[in-house]
């Protein structure tokens, strides 16, 4: 019966989400309590150089860091939208780290990657105070954010400038997305990546080489926006023939957005994103074997 009520109430959920703005709401319905964070800490000068930290509040310098890249085609997005997942990461005993970057028109390729390394850097030197152990760094982010991500642990470059190495994380996290994406047809991306001269060295499946941190790739199979197949599927693969780790999970019922969204309590019997994320986390990128999560 219990089940029954919390598919209802997030049918109900998913409804009212179609016809308004769904990351407040989601907010609104997640529970935050129990849990300490920083907000607005700025890791560098300009004024979208801010992240907000979730911490357990049992956390003592030796939970497990996720820094969070949020989607939005790198020309929106706010990190307060994204406190459910902070609070859902939290409550399963990480630290979670939610930057915001610079965004498109301010910026293009490859600007918001040296934020994103500013980010994680800033969370190297701070974190111990809010009850993350620095040694058990991994990304993670949604869409675009997932690219931020996957590009930070594959391409050196940008951690580099950091004074910081890929192997720096012990892994990364990619929900739905977008890995190998040229040639560019999403009219939104196309000045971000500077169309028709985008690099290749922008997509992040041409930097699968061994030796990168281990994988958890989830994408929803319903996905209208970033192809699960083309990108997912070939992002595990390329990794997998370089010897690296890798983890790949296709969920049914949800979609691009929703997978995102079923972090969240509410949402959470639509995929169990938030269970594995917690499990490769947990278990160090899947270097050791935990038992069963409850």
């Amino acid at each position: 019966m219990k089940k029954l009520h919390a598919a209802l109430f997030g049918a109900i959920l998913l409804g009212g989400l179609a016809a308004c703005s769904p990351l407040p709401t989601l907010n609104a319905l997640s529970p935050g309590s129990g849990l300490r964070s920083g907000s607005g800490l700025a890791y560098g000068e300009n004024v979208r150089h801010k992240l907000d930290v979730y911490s357990p509040e049992d956390a003592s310098a030796s939970a497990p860091v996720v820094v969070f890249f949020l989607g939005g085609n790198w020309s929106k997005g706010e990190r307060e939208d994204y406190a459910f997942v902070g609070r859902a990461l939290a409550s399963r005993g990480m630290v979670a780290v939610i930057p915001d970057f610079r965004l498109h028109p301010e910026v293009s390729y490859p600007d918001f990657l040296d934020d994103s390394a500013r980010a994680l850097a800033w969370t190297v030197r701070e974190i111990a105070r809010y009850g993350g152990d620095p040694k058990r760094l991994f990304v993670m982010g949604h869409s675009s954010g997932a690219y931020n991500a996957a590009m930070m642990a594959l391409d050196a470059q940008w951690l580099a400038k950091q004074g910081m190495q890929p192997n720096a994380l012990r892994g990364w996290i990619g929900l739905a997305g977008p890995y190998d994406f040229l040639p560019i047809e999403n009219p939104v991306t196309k000045p971000v990546f500077h169309f028709p001269s985008t690099p290749p060295e922008s997509q992040p499946i041409n930097h699968a080489r061994a030796g990168t941190p281990p994988a958890l790739l989830i994408a929803a199979n319903n996905d209208k926006l970033v192809d699960a197949v083309r990108t997912t599927r070939a992002m595990a693969a390329r990794l997998r023939a370089k010897e690296v780790a890798v983890q790949e999970l296709y969920f049914d019922k949800v979609s691009h957005t929703t997978l995102v969204a079923s972090l969240a309590a509410p949402l959470r019997f639509l995929a169990p994103t938030l269970d594995s994320v917690e499990r490769f986390v947990h278990s160090d990128g899947g270097r050791i074997t935990l038992g069963k999560t409850n």
